[in-house]
């Protein structure tokens, strides 16, 4: 897909979306005790202003990106290295559409230049697919899928500081995503495109799964917003009128004990490669009026490479 093609169709659909004034979806009431990004999230609107203030090239094989999280002055990105692609069988083969395909799963540390200091190989056997990751004031949480739906996945955490990789849990499906839940002690997750939503105990046993209520955009990297709520990035994949691919971006906040969605966007920037901003890997901080938003959307075998965008609104 050409850059121009894409970023063409881009510029027609986001001028499309800036036609209304309003969010997406909200219930009117914004939570007590969320954390000061999410309590500003809650003030985006389609008409928020959203400058880029840095474009970072990352000069290490990135392969392709997935999830990030901001750990103090470090940056978590992970990533998937595909060694092997899936190949989709004719008819299902044991319940499964492809092959497993092989690849090694990364958490890559990065500080706020984008300098790596650690390169964490995760996964094992045909588990090498790294998700969306959080950070728990502790540790930062990873799962790492097959990369294909409904087959299996790992749930580890990092210690930030020391990078010891502990397994936590298992699940016999495909998990794109967790976030720690500080007031429950449980875990949430995602399936393959986050149409399924799951919840765990902190010792990993299955509590229960729901369908997703939004079909807005397919979460891909969430973090705990604090109160029982996540805020998520994600994006869909859309046809325009003469069969063009295009990618829709969004933020989402959710409340994690009834799945319900607080606050929905969409978030209108494109990447380099003509990508949705809010592809894969987005982290979101607060600093004073100043919401900001990481984001680093496209694959290191693209033309330009992974590069970090960092982007500021004042809701």
């Amino acid at each position: 897909m050409k850059m121009n093609r894409v970023l063409a169709i881009a510029a027609v659909a986001a001028a499309a979306l800036t036609a209304g004034t309003s969010a997406v979806a909200t219930n009117g009431q914004t939570p007590k005790g969320l954390t000061a990004e999410a309590e500003a999230f809650t003030k985006v609107d389609r008409n928020t202003q959203w400058d880029q203030v840095q474009k970072l090239k990352l000069d290490f094989p990135t392969f392709h990106p997935q999830g990030m999280s901001l750990v103090g002055d470090k940056i978590f990105l992970s990533s998937v290295e595909i060694l092997e692609p899936t190949v989709r069988y004719p008819s299902p083969v044991d319940g499964y559409d492809r092959t497993p395909g092989k690849g090694r799963g990364h958490v890559f540390v990065l500080d706020r230049q984008g300098k790596l200091l650690k390169d964490i190989v995760l996964g094992e056997d045909t588990v090498y697919h790294p998700g969306g990751t959080d950070f728990d004031g502790e540790n930062v949480w990873v799962p790492v899928a097959e990369y294909r739906p409904n087959s299996s996945s790992i749930v580890y955490t990092i210690d930030p500081d020391t990078y010891e990789v502990t397994e936590q849990f298992r699940q016999a499906d495909h998990v794109g995503g967790v976030v720690a839940d500080r007031k429950t002690n449980r875990i949430s997750g995602v399936s393959w495109g986050s149409r399924k939503l799951f919840t765990w105990n902190s010792q990993g046993a299955l509590l229960g799964t729901q369908a997703n209520p939004s079909h807005f955009i397919d979460y891909q990297d969430c973090e705990y917003a604090d109160a029982g709520h996540q805020l998520c990035s994600g994006v869909t994949g859309l046809k325009t009128a003469d069969g063009k691919p295009f990618e829709l971006g969004g933020l989402a906040l959710t409340d994690l004990s009834d799945r319900k969605i607080v606050h929905e966007v969409p978030f209108q920037k494109f990447s380099t490669a003509g990508h949705s901003m809010t592809r894969n890997p987005v982290a979101l901080e607060s600093d004073g009026g100043v919401l900001r938003l990481f984001a680093a959307p496209d694959d290191g075998e693209e033309a330009a490479g992974t590069e970090l965008f960092v982007f500021e609104a004042r809701p």
